[in-house]
């Protein structure tokens, strides 16, 4: 639950959904979309919710990384690399569901710290806590 919120932005999605248009609301960037060649559709370079999520989630634990850091007092190497890996498909239920893989590159820390930088950025990150509880994600260092 949070406590206060502090930043809100909103988006609308038109069309087909995965073969629209979506944008965000205050006109700061939109985008049209296409099924992917996997799930039947034409493919190419346009973006989809998986591209979309894989984009946002890395960017954020990023910063929740560094977050993290800065109050251990660990400096954060800038060739520090973040790579979300974001699949979908059916669930045993009949929906549809994602599957998240999560990998820090931290050139130059020794394991010990890395790996805490790692859980506590996982432990601090809002993508990572909005997806606890229904997918199963165990950032790895690589």
């Amino acid at each position: 639950m949070l406590s206060k919120i502090v930043y809100s932005t909103s988006a609308t999605a038109t069309g087909g959904g995965r073969d629209g248009h979506t944008a965000l609301d205050d006109g700061s960037y939109g985008t049209d979309l296409a099924v992917p060649k996997e799930m039947g559709g034409p493919g190419g370079d346009a973006l989809n919710p998986e591209k979309l999520f894989s984009l946002g989630y890395a960017a954020c634990f990023m910063g929740a990384l560094r977050f993290y850091a800065g109050q251990k007092k660990v400096a954060v190497p800038e060739d520090t690399k973040v790579t979300v890996e974001t699949g979908i498909g059916p669930r045993e239920d009949g929906g549809f569901g994602i599957d998240v893989k999560i990998k820090v590159s931290l050139p130059g820390l020794d394991e010990e710290t890395a790996q805490d930088l790692i859980k506590g950025g996982h432990h601090v990150c809002p993508y990572s806590d909005a997806t606890r509880g229904s997918l199963s994600i165990s950032p790895e260092l690589v």
